[in-house]
This record gives structure tokens, sequence and C-alpha cells, in this order.
């Protein structure tokens, strides 16, 4: 009688072996998952507190006004530099863009440690000269903005019940010109500390009908107001020049913040404009006036 011989007495350890190899896969597949889940979790804790640190910090530094090089905040430190933005300069880019209707500000007066104007601090000369130039708008862009000026200055340098404004509309759109009857703008391209804009305008105070014994006298000229008009749908980068023969150069025009935050191996950093306090735009009308009002 023949009788049958089973060679399948070593599958059963092979299909153990194999279901364990699968399970322990899958195991340190999970474990691996978990362990990267959290890291990116303690990164993105650690970045969260770095950012708050950060903005605590340019808080801190906008309190009293000077660098912090090292400060504790919970888990976190921070370090702060304020900078005053194109002060000694002759050209500056506005790191703010504004829409229509916004504006940025060219100052011509300086400012002392409380941000108060002033004309005699030490290092920090107010400008006198006879022109600044204007440049603004994006080459690539379909959108032509116009630009409205409004300088303020002191008809008897140094004596504010004195102001006066004077004004100059520039339009590069032909088109709207025979409507909102706004001058044009200079030919050519403007560039400005490496950066080009397509339309620009150099403004003489002494075509605004403001006298030689205010600009070129210290504490005369106060500051320009340059409003973007026709640009609803798109920011309109603006900068300035006063690199003109006879000029001075430019004060001030705000503290620019760069606050560096730090938690782990997380590092964020926050830059902060930080613009001087002007009139309201309301008061860039003549019916608010020190003196009688004349129809």
């Amino acid at each position: 009688m023949l009788k049958k011989i089973n060679n399948q007495s070593g599958q059963a350890l092979l299909i153990i072996l194999l279901t364990m190899a699968v399970v322990l896969v899958v195991v340190l597949s999970i474990l691996s998952r978990s362990v990267t889940d959290v890291a990116v979790s303690s990164q993105d804790e650690d970045s969260l507190r770095a950012f708050s640190a950060a903005e605590a910090g340019v808080e801190k530094a906008l309190i009293i006004g000077s660098n912090i090089d090292s400060a504790e905040i919970g888990n976190a430190t921070y370090s702060v530099n304020i900078a005053a933005a194109a002060e000694g300069q002759k050209e500056f880019n506005y790191p703010i863009q504004p829409f229509s209707g916004e504006s940025v500000t060219a100052w011509f007066v300086a400012h002392d440690e409380n941000d108060n104007l002033s004309c005699t601090v030490e290092g920090k000369p107010c400008f006198v000269g006879n022109s600044i130039k204007v440049c603004w708008g994006r080459s690539d862009s379909e959108t032509i903005p116009a630009l409205e000026l409004v300088v303020f200055y002191a008809d008897t340098p140094g004596d504010y019940s004195t102001i006066q404004v004077a004004r100059a509309a520039i339009d590069p759109n032909s088109s709207r010109t025979p409507v909102n009857f706004f001058g044009a703008p200079d030919e050519g391209v403007c560039t400005i500390l490496g950066k080009t804009y397509p339309y620009q305008k150099t403004i003489s105070f002494a075509d605004l009908g403001i006298s030689s014994g205010v600009y070129n006298t210290v504490n005369g000229l106060q500051y320009m107001s340059v409003r973007s008009l026709y640009n609803t749908s798109e920011s309109n980068p603006i900068g300035v020049s006063v690199d003109f023969a006879g000029n001075g150069l430019l004060p001030s025009q705000g503290k620019s913040i760069d606050a560096l935050g730090s938690s782990g191996n997380a590092n964020r950093r926050i830059d902060v404009f930080n613009t001087y306090l002007e009139a309201v735009d309301i008061f860039e009308f003549g019916i608010y006036t020190s003196g009688t009002i004349n129809k």
C-alpha cells in the first residue's frame, strides 16, 4: 500500500513570518507618521511662538521708542531694530503702496525723539530746497493711477498759525484730462534706488506759488501728501527724490521697525513701517482756517 507524503509542514511558519513582517511594516509606518506629525506640530508651535514674539517686540519697541537687543517672552525671545527711514538721504521708495483715495507723506520737517515736529535737534535737519520729483505706477499694469499732491507749508517759517496748502494734480491718462483738468507727467521713466517707475513729475515749489523765503528757509516746508487716484483694484507704488542742485537732505520719513522672534529652531521676522502723525485729510480744504473765511 502506497503512503502519501505531506510536504506542507513548513508553510504555517512561513505564513506567520510573512504576516508578522506585514504587521511590523504597518506599525513602523504608523510610528513614523506619528513621529513626523509630532515634529511638524512642534515646529508649527515654535513658529507661532516665534511670530507672536516678533509681534510683541514690535509693540514694545513702539512704546519705548528704541532698539531691543534681546528679550524673553514665555518660551521665546525677540530682538528689534528701529531705523529712521530715508533720514539724511535724497531718495525714498515708500513701503506702503496706496489704493485710490489713499495717500503717503513726504516729510520736509524733522521729528524729535518724541515724534514732535522739530528743526533744532542735532543731526536731524529739516529739508530746504526748490523742487521734488515724484515717481509712481507699475510698468506691467493696465491700471494708470493719477496723483494729487498737497504741499503744507508755513507762510512764516516756524509759525504754524500761517500754515497754507498748495496743490498739483497729475494724470498720465490723457483720455481723462479733458474731464479732470489734471496736468501731464514728465516724459520718460524714473528710477529711484534701483526701482523703476513708468511715470514721473518734477514739482517746482515756486510754480505752486510758494515763495523762496519759505522753501529756502528751515521749517518753512512741512510735508507733502501724495494721494493716489483711479487705481481701485491695484495698489500704486510711489517714490520721491530731492536729488537736485541746491536741495538739502530728507528728514526721517517714518520709523522702519525690524523685529525677529525665535523659539526652538524657528525664526520669524516682521517688518513694520510706522508713519508720523499728520493732519487728517479734511484739513487740506480751505474751509478750515485760522483766519477769516472770505468768499
